[in-house]
């Protein structure tokens, strides 16, 4: 189980890394709702590699500041592989990050179907010259707060992949 120190403890290693590597990141986050990036803006001196951070809840937010489109959405809706995808390559398009990290899911406790069932997270990350990938955990339902822990955990280690492709 994902506690929030150990998650505070990665941070600050991403951001040691990402400094020695000159790199910069910005986070989308739906699911978490700015969980990741609290995690870096922690840690004093974040500033020098965490650009920015965009807290994109609903639809339209992630329509109007990531550019993920409409039609994406209406036809996979928000928790899907390609708006995850789309929500990394906005991020990078809308910001002076090198990296980007995406989450969109389904926290619970409500909110889940067959399809989409409570604890489905799709990732998605993207580099400057590199492309992007996308991840989906599916964690059952252990309980908002740890869904959105876990996924932070995701969302790092998809991160230090992305630091790893220099």
């Amino acid at each position: 189980m994902v506690e929030r120190k150990d998650l505070e403890q990665m941070a600050a290693g991403i951001i040691d890394r990402m400094r020695q590597t000159n790199l910069k990141l910005a986070t989308a986050e739906s699911c978490t709702g700015g969980l990741i990036a609290g995690l870096f803006t922690e840690i004093a001196g974040s500033s020098d590699v965490f650009e920015r951070g965009f807290v994109t809840y609903s639809n339209e937010a992630k329509n109007e500041l990531l550019d993920v489109s409409m039609k994406i959405l209406d036809a996979h809706g928000a928790v899907s592989p390609q708006t995850a995808e789309s929500m990394a390559l906005g991020t990078l398009a809308h910001s002076h990050a090198d990296i980007s990290v995406s989450v969109t899911g389904i926290a619970g406790p409500g909110g889940g179907s067959i399809e989409k069932p409570v604890g489905l997270v799709y990732f998605g990350s993207a580099r400057e010259g590199h492309g992007s990938h996308v991840h989906e955990a599916r964690f059952g339902d252990i309980g908002r707060r740890q869904i959105r822990l876990e996924s932070c955990q995701v969302a790092m280690n998809m991160i230090l992949d992305q630091i790893d492709l220099g």
